[in-house]
């Protein structure tokens, strides 16, 4: 492992670790998702806390905080399976984000931003799986759990070099889903149009 590769993945974590949910609410005048809503720092839950826009941004930023240390590392040439895991360290930082105690999200958008630069057929195809379990199901997190179980045989098939870092870091996104899993299993996980119908009643 080269010591540029080593500085990427530390850029990353360190980007990764810079909660675009906490810092747009704070900057528009929303509650802490940590501490309302689901509690989790994310898009969805900024938006369930009354700002679309908001969580438009959080989601534009979350997606960034994958996407530019992958794409600058492949620019620098780094070889592809380190790529994988430069991913996953910006991952890291979401969920476990040395800036906010350690207090982050679930991951979702910023994996997909990790893809994007490796192959937008990948990306794609973590897109289109996620909006139709979503349209179907209404739950949000069902369509991120199928999706993160899905992705490394998109992976496999499409770019079979990546496949190690891809399931390893669906496999931490799995683990970030525990709770949402559990209710789903006990039918008590709210869907995501229900809440907006009632905020908006």
């Amino acid at each position: 492992m080269t010591a540029l590769t080593v500085l990427m993945i530390i850029l990353a974590y360190l980007g990764g670790s810079l909660s675009s949910a906490v810092l747009i609410s704070r900057a528009v005048g929303l509650p802490d998702p940590r501490e309302n809503g689901s509690h989790n720092p994310g898009a969805t839950n900024v938006l369930r806390l009354g700002g679309r826009g908001a969580a438009v941004a959080v989601l534009v930023l979350d997606i960034l905080k994958g996407l530019i240390p992958v794409y600058l590392s492949w620019f620098f040439g780094i070889m592809p399976v380190m790529l994988g895991f430069i991913g996953v360290a910006a991952c890291l930082g979401h969920m476990y984000p040395v800036f906010f105690r350690f207090r982050g999200g679930k991951g979702v958008a910023t994996a997909l931003g990790t893809m994007l630069p490796i192959g937008f057929g990948m990306g794609g195809l973590a897109i289109g799986t996620w909006l139709l379990v979503l349209v179907v199901s209404g739950y949000s997190s069902l369509a991120s759990i199928v999706t993160v179980l899905l992705t490394p045989l998109f992976t496999y098939l499409l770019k079979p070099e990546y496949t190690l870092p891809v399931s390893l870091l669906s496999c931490l996104i799995l683990i970030r889903h525990h709770e949402n899993i559990v209710r789903l299993m006990r039918g008590e996980e709210p869907k995501v149009w229900r809440r907006l119908q009632r905020r908006g009643q």
